[in-house]
């Protein structure tokens, strides 16, 4: 009688299934059949890493599954008993549909506009909050519909896309899903799951994508229910993970369930129709994580995708995915010895002398910029007694976050940010509507205890600078001072070759002070971006719990997004630290109202973006190695070295290749070392008092004189700034 053996590996060993009993053995592949023919085994099979579900997982998916029935078929009873009665829907265009209430959905509109738009609809707006397109609409309302080009309809998509891999992981290796959204950088998706002993990597890949695009195949729709606490507690009763989430909800929240396929996930949505809608699917990579991202709670893996609703777009994405790997700030900066980091200080950059230069360029442009546009710099400590984070309110929201420590019994911490020490400035003597606004700036050391498992290059590290200022002004100047920062930010932008979106973030669900407050900051802020003209969007419920705020989305040359300028105002801190001035009458006192601002946003984050926008191209007034001298010959070296030292004296980085190597290895050697400029000297220029100009890009430019050449160096540095 013939046993079939399945292979499956987990870890480092293979699970053996022998007509029915699991059996643990080290084998490589070449054991294989010498078991089988002493086991007298008739059959092998190799299906690759392990997965599947057990019986036990089976019967709770089915068991989820028949909640989820129960509860929609319920739901859509009584819609069906309670709808009907006309309802009118108003659209962007000014055209107004009818509707019945509880039963006409956004889609049955896209329907009746045009099939196209149906079709490519993938979420819509419902009196400003984003809502399924096949949910009922509940009254009167003005409705928006989005596809894949919208801010709307990408995280959308990216979010069911993430569903979708939740369904994949679950379906072959029986994890317990924990949370799956689209990233914060806006590209894609990731899903955090518990694992046990299996650990993920690229092998496990082509299993997920296969069972991904089964269920686009199946056309599964997104399906939503409400439940209540309890029911959410039932169905997630074997999901540890998911039974917390619902344990720490609000008693009056909404909870949500959606479905698709086999898959029912507590989510509060909205998605995508249905999965058709994603026609390329695909795994970028595996990685470790923790639950709530603490690292004393449980080890989970996470498993990053990426979507597209066409293969030519998956294609174009990577494209630029493979131009970006060999912009990696990681790699040219170890290659262009601009910096490194060691273990001995994890998260902590050495700058080497290279990418000082480049360092101090940018914040001796924006100090530059501090003087013409009314700024004044100052120096603040960087360690804090706790009462002062306990009075700004670091210490409930971000105490986590910080690095503490005891000094003489009491505790201290490092600053994470600049704006509670600048408080302390402005209250340190009693301060006039005269000097209002006060603008305030700081490129002081900043401290954050990020996971490790989070950091990632200069673009998240734990010790870092910013071009950071605090702007304390009253009320009716909220409007030109929020304006000047936003004038400051397009001019900065504009000479890095930048383009950028912004959104105003409003009140979110937890904040500080009343609505009265926030209600006049947002109007000030709303006013700001008015009279700066530009486009801009509203972000609902994205502020800081202390204040509204501007976020700034910077697209680099690849069309990637980062977020690096901010743009807040702070009516919290004010009231927190008790500061005021004296009004034109001097019987009162105000209030001073804070605007935090950041242009470059992180020194470092900022040095990486752009490291990778220009593909480690410096330009000239910015690169840290300007121009290099090449003589031909050992001959002509003196006069190398002197034209090095005019240049270098007149404040250019320059330098000069004198080793005995021929002029064309040279030449080679400095173009790709991206020196701007290639000055090569010999006979005919030394007499002359000239240089052979060329750039990194072989661009010949022919002989000029040295003092033609300073000028023209001055010019093009200047031209930048």
């Amino acid at each position: 009688m013939a046993i079939l053996v399945q292979k499956k590996q987990v870890g480092r060993g293979h699970f053996l299934w022998l007509g029915g009993e699991e059996v643990m053995a080290e084998l490589g592949d070449a054991a294989l059949p010498a078991l089988v023919e002493q086991l007298n085994v008739g059959e092998v099979q190799a299906d690759g890493p392990a997965g599947g579900k057990s019986e036990e997982q089976t019967r709770i998916e089915e068991k989820r599954i028949k909640m989820f029935q129960k509860i929609q078929a319920e739901q859509k009873k009584h819609r069906e008993e309670i709808g009907g009665e006309s309802i009118k829907i108003s659209l962007p265009d000014g055209n107004v549909k009818d509707g019945k209430k509880w039963l006409t959905t956004p889609l049955d509109i896209a329907r009746e506009i045009s099939k196209g738009l149906a079709d490519s609809a993938l979420i819509s707006e419902v009196n400003g909050v984003l809502w399924d397109m096949g949910r009922a609409l509940d009254g009167d309302c003005s409705l928006k519909i989005f596809n894949f080009e919208s801010n709307e309809g990408r995280d959308t998509f990216w979010h069911s896309s993430a569903h979708i891999l939740g369904e994949s992981l679950e379906q072959e290796y029986g994890c317990k899903l924990c949370i799956g959204p689209c990233t914060t950088r806006g590209e894609g998706f990731y899903y955090d799951a518990f694992y046990g002993d299996l650990t993920l990597s690229e092998d496990h890949f082509v299993r997920i994508d296969k069972q991904a695009e089964k269920a686009v195949k199946e056309k599964q729709p997104f399906e939503r229910i409400e439940v209540t606490r309890q029911q959410a507690l039932e169905m997630f009763s074997e999901n540890q993970f998911k039974v917390e989430i619902i344990q720490e909800l609000p008693e009056d929240k909404t909870i949500t369930v959606y479905r698709c396929g086999p898959l029912v996930d507590l989510c509060r949505g909205p998605h995508i129709p249905n999965t058709s809608h994603v026609k390329a699917f695909k795994c970028q990579k595996a990685s470790a994580s923790y639950w709530r991202g603490q690292a004393d709670r449980e080890s989970l893996q996470r498993v990053y995708g990426i979507s597209f609703p066409d293969k030519k777009k998956l294609k174009e994405w990577e494209t630029v995915q493979a131009e970006a790997k060999k912009r990696d700030h990681r790699i040219v900066g170890l290659n262009q010895e601009l910096f490194f980091f060691h273990q001995l200080s994890p998260g902590s950059c050495f700058f080497l002398p290279y990418g000082t230069r480049i360092y101090n360029k940018l914040m001796e442009f924006i100090r530059t910029e501090y003087r013409k546009r009314g700024y004044d710099e100052v120096l603040s400590p960087n360690i804090y007694n706790m009462q002062l984070w306990e009075t700004s309110g670091h210490a409930a929201n971000y105490k986590d976050n910080m690095f503490c420590f005891e000094v003489e019994k009491q505790e201290f911490g490092l600053k994470p940010m600049n704006c509670p020490g600048h408080c302390l400035i402005f209250d340190h003597r009693v301060r006039s509507y005269r000097e209002l606004p006060l603008r305030m700036a700081d490129f002081g050391v900043l401290h954050r205890n990020e996971l490790s498992g989070a950091l990632t290059g200069l673009t998240r590290v734990r010790r870092f600078q910013q071009d950071d200022a605090h702007i304390f002004c009253m009320e009716s100047q909220i409007k030109d001072e929020v304006k000047g920062c936003l004038d400051f930010l397009e001019y900065t932008y504009n000479i890095f070759g930048f383009t950028y979106d912004l959104e105003l973030s409003t009140r979110p669900e937890k904040y500080l002070g009343d609505l009265e407050t926030w209600e006049r900051a947002e109007n000030g802020l709303k006013e700001a971006l008015n009279a700066f003209g530009k486009p801009w969007e509203v972000n609902p419920g994205d502020g800081a719990f202390y204040g509204p705020k501007i976020d700034i989305t910077v697209y680099d040359a690849l069309k990637r997004k980062f977020q690096c300028a901010t743009i807040q105002l702070d009516f919290q801190l004010p009231i927190r630290f008790k500061l005021k001035y004296s009004t034109q009458d001097e019987a009162e006192m105000g209030r001073p109202v804070i605007v935090h601002r950041a242009i470059l946003g992180s020194v470092e984050r900022m040095f990486a973006i752009l490291l990778e926008h220009y593909a480690g191209k410096w330009p000239f007034w910015l690169s840290p190695r300007q121009a290099i001298v090449c003589p031909i010959s050992k001959k002509f070296v003196n006069y190398a070295l002197k034209v090095r030292d005019i240049l270098h004296n007149a404040g250019f980085y320059v330098e000069a290749d004198v080793t005995d190597k021929k002029i064309d290895k040279k030449v080679r050697e400095a173009q790709l070392a991206q020196f701007n400029y290639i000055l090569v000297v010999g006979e005919e220029e030394e007499s002359s008092q000239t240089v052979n100009v060329r750039t990194r890009d072989n661009v010949r430019h022919g002989k000029k004189p040295i003092t033609e050449l300073l000028e023209e160096f001055k010019a093009e540095a200047a031209a930048f700034h």
